[in-house]
């Protein structure tokens, strides 16, 4: 073994353990989101990069709306992985105001081709929320269907 060789050990060691250092801590960092809100419903945003519909599960669980992410890494042909930095779990929690009166059941996810996240929760007109205990799911990921949307699974 030369010290070139040596070398390239110990740079591939001290790469791949900052890799990993900084995938925890993206996998540590809530995701990033906006709660709007209409005179009709509650718009829950969040940034979803590099996800696909087959990565996402999203939930309405006691007045607040959960997102887990789970990406899987693409392997390319004759590349070898140097740093393997991005998270590959994610979460988000975003709760709705405490007087928020809502439709869950009829919740609507939308992934966007930007990598955005949409959630639309109607209000509830008059009447009572979910109870508290219940959890309401909203997208789940589809079985098999690892591939990345086309273009026309995007609203524009």
């Amino acid at each position: 073994m030369t010290l070139r060789d040596i070398g390239k050990t110990v740079s591939d060691s001290v790469l791949k353990q900052v890799g990993r250092a900084a995938s925890q801590v993206q996998e540590n960092r809530p995701l990033p989101v906006d709660v709007l809100e209409s005179d009709d419903a509650y718009l829950v945003v969040f940034d979803a990069p590099g996800a696909t519909q087959s990565d996402v599960q999203v939930r309405y669980i006691e007045g607040a709306v959960e997102v887990r992410i789970d990406r899987f890494r693409q392997f390319y042909e004759e590349f070898e992985m140097r740093v393997p930095g991005r998270g590959m779990s994610l979460d988000g929690h975003a709760k709705l105001p405490a007087d928020a009166l809502v439709n869950a059941e009829d919740a609507k996810a939308t992934l966007r081709k930007n990598g955005t996240l949409e959630i639309e929760i109607p209000k509830e007109e008059g009447g009572e929320t979910e109870e508290s205990g219940d959890t309401v799911t909203i997208a789940e990921p589809d079985e098999g269907d690892d591939e990345p949307f086309d273009d026309e699974d995007f609203d524009e």
